[in-house]
């Protein structure tokens, strides 16, 4: 029987009664689902799926009718609303069977099976439009009203044994009948329907090397059924663990947390130069006790090379991981590297062999043969996809893996799936089909975007603008408080993503806020450390801090004004830039960087002797690095004028002062923004265009100088000034 809420150890037992009773039932479904994704080892990100048949009323006929809600196709069960189910009339799911036995292709992994998931649009209720699971077949034909089918790493670990259906009734005692691996789909259904007929009693069914499902006819019965299935797999694994024997013991001791950080701050960038052969990888890297015990260990390198068992897990981490075998009590960075070289030359053979030994007449072409999951003894991992959310999700499903392998070790010996069916689903048409239907990415998609000064103003404008087209922006800024508000501006509006996974920094989502201070070397190389633990590298480099103070009477005064203009305009563009280029060169991978100067560096006036002569300056820094970092990174410059909107340059006694000097009409109630919008209005009509401008101008020649449309142009100064006449070049 379930065990009592308080005696759960190795799930969380979430049910609230209060909560739940007051729900409806299709709210009630989504509790369940909630409260079963919110304790990671009971399903990964974005697998499993849950149902519910309810009773709904057809709007054509205004009839009661039986109605399937369950989880639809890409949904989190964690994450997931009423809007993320299908809902699916249950009387048409049920004839079905006639359509599909009507087809002469029919037959497991066919495409006549293939081609039902097509049919289950036809079914849906009140024109819902969420795409149906694959699994929709199973919680259909279990005739109970509720149905889990989770993907728990303690369940995987039984699945996975190579001797799985003997378990299965040592461990549920024939409460959990077992079917042997097939994918997904009718004719897998149609096994566990029969399976269930013939065994009327039973509370689930085990599924080889894939998970469990279960059902009840009340949602928090099922509910606890699903616990009680895990925590009884657990409690058994937990009876037979192996303790400092483990994965066969410790072979190597992992590095201390410094020495560690400062090893990945210099293989990362180069890993991702190498793996970015094909299209750029952004990183995830997990070094917690769990991962270092696995990477560590006497087995590792053969559990690894068998691969991962649940197909959830591949689909991410490919069939296998690529184990680098590194000594970290010997090695250094120059022996990693190299065997990472080799050891990824010999990956990309071994991928393609399997491609070419399995792929059909039908197969989708082979996809990139790099490895997605990187695993380093005395490191740990480095997980990789084409954004943060997918390599966090990718981490996130090898830490399941090692989970799976680990119980699977303890109660018998790991077993992987075949190559062939591995491939079968790496491979599925269907598979194939929802890559296909994914949105296009966004230009700056895989690229990691480092905007210093992205506090306020221009920096900030920016920074919003590059995560418009997808960009993993780093908010560098002074003052660590602003930068703060900006990354979660940016988090606020794209959301965290997917995948619980990643040590430190690196479990970041798409958007980070540091501090730097540009003029300190060391605080250049600590932040770009940092970002690079995060993302695996970096791509652009946008620097908008400046400082602009006015000369007074006093000459010796002035002295400092010139030292500390000419230390943050143009010396701390220097120190990133030469920081940057040790990670660009690392990587190798074409990128850019844009100084922001000023069209003042051009123009020579009364009042601002160092800002404008120090901007002058940057101009030509910004050519002599065009030079210096060819051809791998062009770099350019984008000089605004009188950006007075948004812009801590224009402080209230600097705006106050320039109204005044103009004998432009102001009342001191006025608010700051109020009086630069006045002082931009008055600039604006001293230009040809007569318009204000904003820092979303500049940002939009920031990203323009960054996006790849102008990547043959560099050494070149773009002005975003309104059209002063006064700046032009002569």
């Amino acid at each position: 029987m379930p065990y009592k809420p308080e005696d759960y150890k190795f799930v969380k037992y979430l049910w609230e009664d209060d909560v739940a009773d007051k729900l409806d039932p299709v709210e009630n479904l989504v509790y369940r689902s909630n409260k079963l994704g919110e304790d990671q080892r009971i399903t990964n990100t974005g697998g499993g799926n849950t149902s519910a048949k309810l009773i709904e009323t057809d709007p054509l006929t205004g009839e009661d009718v039986e109605v399937l809600w369950v989880k639809g196709s890409g949904g989190d069960l964690r994450t997931s609303k009423k809007e993320n189910f299908s809902s699916l009339y249950q009387d048409k799911l049920n004839a079905l069977d006639n359509t599909y036995q009507s087809f002469s292709d029919k037959g497991y992994k066919s495409a006549g099976e293939d081609r039902m998931v097509g049919m289950f649009k036809h079914c849906n209720f009140c024109l819902n439009p969420r795409a149906s699971s694959i699994d929709t077949p199973l919680h259909s034909m279990i005739s109970e009203q509720h149905v889990d089918h989770l993907h728990p790493n303690a369940v995987i670990s039984v699945a996975s044994c190579k001797d799985q259906e003997a378990l299965t009734e040592v461990i549920w005692g024939g409460k959990l009948a077992y079917v042997p691996w097939m994918r997904p789909g009718w004719e897998a259904a149609k096994l566990c329907e029969d399976t269930y007929a013939e065994n009327p009693d039973i509370w689930g069914i085990l599924l080889g090397q894939h998970g469990h499902t279960n059902w009840s006819n009340e949602s928090k019965s099922c509910y606890e059924t699903s616990l009680w299935v895990i925590e009884t797999a657990a409690r058994y694994i937990e009876e037979h663990d192996k303790g400092e024997m483990t994965f066969g013991g410790q072979k190597y001791s992992s590095l201390d947390g410094y020495s560690s950080k400062a090893l990945l701050t210099k293989f990362l960038p180069v890993a991702r130069g190498m793996l970015s052969n094909n299209v750029k990888f952004i990183g995830t890297v997990q070094n917690d006790e769990a991962t270092l015990r696995f990477v560590n260990s006497v087995d590792a390198p053969r559990l690894a090379e068998l691969g991962t068992s649940c197909p959830d897990h591949f689909l991410r981490t490919k069939i296998k991981p690529l184990y680098v075998d590194f000594n970290p009590e010997q090695d250094d960075i120059h022996i990693l590297i190299e065997k990472f070289e080799r050891g990824l030359e010999k990956y990309r053979e071994d991928y393609t062999a399997y491609y070419n030994a399995c792929k059909r007449d039908d197969s989708p072409a082979m996809r990139d043969p790099s490895p997605t999951v990187v695993l380093i003894p005395g490191v740990g991992m480095i997980a990789w996809g084409k954004n943060k959310s997918e390599s966090r999700v990718t981490a996130e499903f090898y830490n399941c893996a090692i989970e799976v392998m680990r119980g699977a070790e303890a109660i018998s010996e790991y077993t992987a799936l075949p190559a062939l069916e591995a491939f079968d689903i790496e491979y599925w048409a269907l598979e194939e089909a929802k890559l296909q239907r994914m949105p296009a990415e966004k230009t700056l998609a895989r690229d990691v975007v480092v905007v210093i000064g992205a506090g306020d103003g221009i920096g900030k404008a920016t920074a919003h603008r590059v995560a418009r087209e997808g960009a993993h922006v780093v908010c560098a800024d002074l003052n660590l408080d602003s930068a703060e508000a900006t990354a979660k501006e940016l988090t606020d509006i794209y959301g965290q993503g997917i995948g619980v996974a990643g040590s430190g920094i690196s479990a970041c989502g798409p958007a980070i806020a540091l501090a730097v201070d540009i003029t300190r070397r060391e605080a250049v190389e600590a932040m770009l450390a940092e970002v690079v633990f995060a993302y695996g590298g970096i791509d652009k480099v946008i620097v908008t801090a400046g400082v602009f103070i006015a000369e007074g009477p006093d000459l010796a005064k002035n002295d400092n004004v010139f030292d500390v203009s000419f230390g943050v305009n143009v010396k701390g563009g220097y120190i990133v830039a030469s920081e940057a280029q040790k990670i660009w060169e690392k990587q190798g991978l074409n990128g850019a960087m844009v100084l922001t100067t000023s069209v003042n560096a051009a123009v020579s006036k009364k009042g601002s002797l160092a800002y404008d002569t120090s901007k002058a300056a940057a101009n030509h820094l910004m050519r002599e690095l065009a030079v210096t970092l060819s051809p791998l990174i062009n770099v350019n410059a984008l000089a605004p004028a009188t950006v007075v909107q948004g812009s801590n340059m224009f402080p209230r006694d600097r705006v106050i002062s320039s109204l005044s000097k103009y004998d432009i009409a102001f009342e001191d109630s006025e608010s700051t923004e109020s009086l630069r919008n006045k002082l931009a209005q008055f600039y604006a009509q001293r230009t040809l265009t007569k318009q204000p401008i904003t820092p979303e101008d500049q940002a939009e020649a920031a990203y323009l100088l960054v996006s790849g449309q102008l990547s043959k142009t560099t050494g070149q100064v773009i002005s975003v000034d309104g059209g002063l006449h006064e700046a032009f070049l002569r």
